[in-house]
This record gives structure tokens, sequence and C-alpha cells, in this order.
């Protein structure tokens, strides 16, 4: 069985590899004289304030991911997470449920204050619209939405390891594909109405010209909403959603304030690049393989009684075990994050060069570049560790730069 179990995460892993050599689209970044070229473009003390902007926020962005990761290994690596997970009543289902709820709640309580911290700093700079009640209300939303997730997860994998005692990580592999396929499709429509209202825009010569700026890219669209992201912040932004028939150009009512109607279109025209190329699907297959692999990881991971000692456990699928499975899955997100971020810069940068393509306009996407990293705070050449660790898109001064090296090549 565990033959085969190592056959099918190897294949799996090809499987993924081959998606990211030969789907995404790796190229160079622009050179850097340009970028340093952009950067001096931009007002100077606009900049600072960016960066002063970013120092204040960075002690609180590592904080919560030491202290998150501090509280995993905490719990998972050390007979304590078994200990305080035996305290839950002993029925498998309930104890299953139970533990990840609580694990849930102990890092939301302990990056609690990091978060109101990091809020205060937003409103200080501007950013933030809302009251405490509002964020708070926000916080427990974002919350209960983990929880309902995790529960459900949970529930399905111990009740599959309690009816399947053999088979249950090739059934969990599966069925951990179907869920991330099927959260991509729901996704959209289920949870983005939970923090914001979306209502049609209005007819208008700036709809008349997304919906053909769409139709002109072949990417058929629904309809173009306007989201109500100024009770929140004052950041600006916009994004197509959904698949298929769900799919919809969504503006934030901030970036309609903001900027003229030719930079909304160049950053619709971003997000349409999105579309065109099937990135959500490119992401959601890579997802679903990695959620199979990760479930059929996990089973190989039960057999290594060195690690299930020092958890102070017998079996992986002992729901005592919950708090080393956060663990491991911690510090794989940990290690696999700049990876991630880094697929996802270059996802990024085709969508920049498909809506540099699509308008034709270089002058008005890069000032829509500049536009967006300064209302929006982005600091526009940031450190390069930062960079790595936490940039799911290139910088400011490199998306400027592709605009001027595209005009230069044309």
């Amino acid at each position: 069985m565990r033959t085969t179990a190592w056959w099918v995460l190897a294949a799996l892993v090809v499987a993924v590899a081959a998606i990211l050599v030969f789907l995404v689209p790796w190229a160079h970044t622009p050179p850097r004289v340009e970028q340093v070229a952009a950067l001096g473009t931009l007002p100077a003390d606009k900049v600072a304030r960016a960066r002063e902007f970013h120092a204040a926020l960075r002690p609180g962005s590592y904080g919560a991911l030491l202290l998150g990761l501090a509280l995993s290994v905490a719990l998972g690596l050390t007979p304590l997470g078994a200990r305080l997970l035996g305290l839950l009543p002993a029925h498998w289902l309930v104890r299953g449920v139970l533990g990840g709820l609580v694990l849930v709640t102990l890092t939301q309580l302990l990056t609690l204050p990091v978060a109101a911290w990091q809020e205060t700093i937003l409103r200080r700079y501007g950013l933030s619209t809302r009251d405490w009640g509002a964020w708070g209300v926000d916080v427990l939303k974002g919350y209960l939405l983990g929880a309902v997730l995790t529960a459900g997860a949970l529930g399905a994998f111990y009740t599959l390891v309690r009816y399947a005692p053999r088979w249950w990580w090739a059934f969990g592999a599966a069925g951990a594909a179907f869920v991330v396929v099927l959260l991509s499709f729901a996704l959209p429509v289920l949870v983005e109405p939970v923090f914001n209202t979306f209502t049609p825009m209005p007819e208008s010569p700036l709809r008349s010209s997304l919906m053909a700026l769409a139709e002109r890219d072949g990417v058929p669209v629904k309809d173009v909403l306007v989201a109500d992201a100024s009770r929140r912040t004052r950041a600006v932004n916009a994004y197509v959603s959904g698949l298929g028939p769900t799919r919809r150009i969504v503006v934030y009512d901030t970036l309609l304030t903001e900027a003229p109607p030719e930079e909304v279109a160049a950053v619709v025209a971003h997000e349409l690049g999105h579309a065109k190329d099937n990135d959500v699907l490119l992401g959601t297959a890579v997802g679903a393989l990695g959620a199979a692999a990760g479930v059929v990881g996990l089973y190989l991971l039960g057999g290594w009684t060195g690690l299930l000692r020092r958890a102070g456990v017998d079996a992986i699928t002992d729901p005592r075990a919950l708090a080393l499975l956060f663990a491991v899955a911690a510090l794989v997100g940990f290690v696999a994050g700049p990876l991630q971020n880094l697929v996802s810069r270059q996802v990024e940068a085709r969508a920049d060069r498909h809506a540099l393509t699509l308008t034709g306009e270089p002058g008005t996407f890069e000032a829509m570049q500049r536009r967006l990293g300064l209302v929006n705070l982005g600091d526009p050449d940031p450190p390069v560790v930062e960079y790595l660790l936490f940039a799911s898109h290139p910088s400011a001064v490199e998306r400027m730069a592709v605009a001027r090296t595209w005009k230069k090549h044309r």
C-alpha cells in the first residue's frame, strides 16, 4: 500500500512540475536600468511615505508569520498539542472537528493583537475607512468562514479514516482535488458577497467600453459590477471574477473616483488577461494536484514513527495528532510560499503584457501602475527578502518598466 502511495505521490509531483514548467509563462524581468528610470519618475515624497508605511507594517507582518509558526511547532512537534486535544470528548468525529476549531481559534487569538495593531497603522496612513465595529465584523466573518471550511474538511477526513482505513488516502486525495475545483467555481459567488455589496454598473460610456473591451478580447462577461470597497478602504483595484456563466468584471468604487476611464480600462484589460489565458484554471489545476499530493504525503508521513513519538501520538489518523498536521501544513506553507509567489508574479506579468497588447496604450498602462502604487501606498521597489516572501505581483517599477520596454519594441 505504501509503495502504491509513493508512486501516486511521484505522479502528482511530476504533474505539478510539468504544469509549472510548460504552462507558467516564465519570462525575464525588465532591465534594472529601466526600473530605476521608472522609479525616478515617482514623487520622492510619496515614495518615502510608502516606504515609511511598509516599515511600520513590517514588524506586524513578520510577527504574525513567526507567531503562527511558533504556535504550530510548539503544539505539533511536542506532546503538548496531543495532551490539549486529548481533553476534548473522545468520540472520533467530535474530537477531530472540535480539535481543528480549537487550533484555528488559538491561532486567531494569538495573532489578533497584531492584526489590530496593523489596522491602526492602516488608519494612520489613511488606507482604512472602517471603524472598530466594522473591523471586528470583518475579522469575525473571516474566522467563521475558515472555521466552516476547516470543520467540513476534518469531518470528511475522519469519516474516511473511520470507514476506509486502508484506502482513505486515495479517496481523500481525490476528494481534496474535487473540493479545490468546486471552491474555485463557488467561492466568487458565495464568499465575495459576505464581505462586499455588488451593484451593476449603470449604463454609461465606461460600462459600454469595458464590455466592448471584453468582447474584443474574446472573453465572455456577464456583467460589470461595482464593489463598495470604500466602506473599508481607500485602496483601488478591479478584477474579473467567476468562471463561465458566472464571470463578471468587478470594479472598486474607489477606482472609479480616483482614476480616469482609460486607466480603469487598463486595469480591466490586465484582469481580462487572466481570463483569456485561463489563469484561474491553471491555479485550480495546481491547487487540486497539490491538495491531492498533500493527502498522500500525509499518509506517508504516518510511517515516520520518530515524528509521531515526538508529537506524543501513535498514528497520524488519531484526532490527537491534529496539532502535528497543522504544524506540518504551516511549515510546508512557509517553505512553499516563495515558490508560489514566484509563479504568481510570472502569471501577473503575462497579464500585464496582455493588457499592453489589448489596449496598445503603454503610457496609460504606466500611468495606471503609478496611480495604483501611490494610492495603495505600495513600496514601488521593495527589499529583496520582503519581495520574495510576500510579493504575489511584480513591483510597481517592474510593471512600469515593462510598459516602457514594450513601447520600445512595438
